[in-house]
């Protein structure tokens, strides 16, 4: 038996299952995490934590290189967490629906004498 939050989940996602994976607004949400990411990156380079990483970096590395690695991140992060999202809803939509199909009874628990047929 399904909760009414169960059931309007389902109800929920199996209008927007569709449309989620082009979904801009989780998108978005994804991209914060990889601007936090992003953002600790570049921590870490100004503080000089790693020197020998920040001589390396200084000496072969331009700005603009380590700017479009820091957007690649952002924008990587926000595709995986929005990939991510749709993975889970799925799979719970798809455990709702196999839950729901348990629990309504089944017609085949006829007794098995009823359906052969005796000719003699």
């Amino acid at each position: 038996m399904l909760t009414k939050q169960e059931e309007d989940f389902i109800v929920y996602w199996a209008k927007q299952r569709d449309t989620y994976r082009q979904s801009f607004v989780e998108f978005v949400k994804g991209m914060s995490v990889g601007l936090g990411i992003s953002a600790a990156i570049i921590v870490v380079v100004i503080t000089g934590w790693f020197e020998r990483a920040n001589m390396v970096a200084n000496s072969k590395m331009s700005a603009i290189v380590f700017a479009l690695a820091l957007l690649i991140i952002t924008v990587f992060m926000a595709w995986l967490y929005r990939n991510f999202q749709w993975e889970n809803k799925e799979q719970q939509y798809l455990e709702l629906l196999a839950k729901r199909d348990r629990s309504k009874p089944s017609t085949l628990e006829e007794p098995l004498s009823d359906t052969i047929n005796h000719n003699s």
